[in-house]
């Protein structure tokens, strides 16, 4: 009988983070965490008939509990194979010198900070896994930057820089680093980004087909189980009418 690898993945409660955790469940075991403890013991229900799930309630900027969590633990769930560092959001569409300070420093400390206490956190347990992959999802944001988001693509550029640091520091543990780019996905994304307004976020995604979670979740998925001398680096994932961070063709 195969024993199922352990994978833990933060932002489980929605979008990406929950797809991908439905999508590779068959597969692994799952940590899922989340700030809302009700939405992960709802997915924990979803997937109680494929596979064991333990969940982690955490804001992942608040660094002495992300340790507290990982350090405590039970001893069998402390074999984690993978992690996939998904928590992230954007606060705000406004130009540099009109941003609230309060949205700018919101986006560090999640999308870079939070980052780097789970990965600290979690690196110890995975570089002691014969098959350890880290997945962390930045975006194309963090390859181009585009008008009113300059801290939001600061912080997905430091996840970039932060995936290829970490690929070359654990490559002698044999440990593969994987920065997942996406591209218009329609998640929670762009109403967390217009703080609850509707309208805004619907007309993100409006004249054109945007990817949705599932489809990074297969991606995501096709890399985790790649045979063990593939290693896959980087990817940029744009639904078809998407030709670069902000060229959307819309009909």
């Amino acid at each position: 009988m195969n024993i199922k690898r352990t994978a833990l993945i933060t932002g489980a409660s929605s979008g990406i983070g929950m797809a991908t955790a439905k999508k590779i469940a068959k597969d692994f075991r799952l940590i899922l965490c989340g700030r809302r403890q009700n939405r992960l013991d709802e997915l924990k229900d979803v997937l109680a008939n494929e596979t064991d799930v333990f969940t982690l309630n955490f804001d992942v900027r608040d660094k002495a509990s992300v340790f507290n969590a990982i350090e405590n633990l039970p001893e069998e769930w402390k074999s984690i194979d993978v992690l996939i560092n998904n928590a992230g959001n954007a606060h705000g569409l406004a130009t540099f010198d009109s941003a609230e300070l309060e949205d700018l420093e919101a986006m560090i400390d999640i999308n870079v900070k939070g980052l780097i206490y789970v990965s600290k956190a979690v690196i110890p347990l995975i570089k002691q896994s014969e098959n350890g992959h880290i997945v962390n999802i930045s975006s194309i944001a963090g390859k181009e930057v585009y008008p009113n988001g300059a801290t939001y693509c600061a912080s997905k550029a430091a996840v970039e820089s932060l995936s290829k640091g970490m690929r070359y520091d654990l490559l002698p543990y044999g440990v593969k680093v994987m920065n997942v780019a996406p591209g218009a996905v329609e998640t929670e994304f762009s109403l967390v980004r217009f703080k609850g307004d509707q309208d805004k976020s619907d007309n993100v995604y409006a004249g054109f087909e945007p990817l949705v979670a599932e489809d990074i979740a297969d991606t995501i998925a096709y890399a985790l189980n790649a045979p063990k001398h593939v290693q896959i680096a980087d990817v940029t994932i744009f639904p078809k009418a998407q030709a670069g961070g902000a060229t959307i063709y819309k009909k």
